[in-house]
């Protein structure tokens, strides 16, 4: 796998709340941007606004797995997800398994003092940095 230079958001997607994260390819470093409520429906003006914003040279979603590496019962939901990413906004969709991202983020608020409200943005920092980090070790 091969990671172009540039900008990249990553999502944290969930049936209520959807964590992003922005980060930098060249420099394999993310930060978290903000959680968005989905209890209402994806955000999608929202998710536009941010893509004018950063101007994405790509998209990250964290695919849901078991520790077996089996599809859980959020993954059709994650990949439905990043299908729709695809086709709204014709950016490249990559996928990363975010086994324990969620545990990561945990611990990253509690050395931090953040607040738990950041735990799904943070938890995208995470999916980024995973496949920053597997796409400069040439993993698929």
């Amino acid at each position: 796998m091969t990671c172009p230079p540039g900008t990249y958001l990553a999502f944290d997607f969930g049936e209520r709340r959807l964590g992003v994260a922005v980060g930098q390819s060249l420099t394999g470093s993310a930060r978290p941007l903000e959680t968005l409520d989905c209890r209402q429906g994806i955000p999608w003006e929202r998710l536009r606004a941010l893509l004018d914003q950063w101007a994405p040279a790509g998209l990250v979603v964290g695919l849901p797995l078991h520790a077996d590496g089996s599809p859980s019962a959020m993954s059709e939901a994650a990949e439905r997800f990043a299908r729709r990413l695809h086709g709204r906004y014709h950016l490249p969709v990559h996928h990363v398994a975010e086994l324990l991202s969620s545990v990561e983020a945990e611990a990253r608020l509690r050395e931090s003092g953040g607040h738990k409200a950041g735990l799904d943005a943070v938890a995208a920092q995470v999916i980024l940095e995973t496949w920053f980090a597997e796409a400069a070790h040439g993993a698929s």
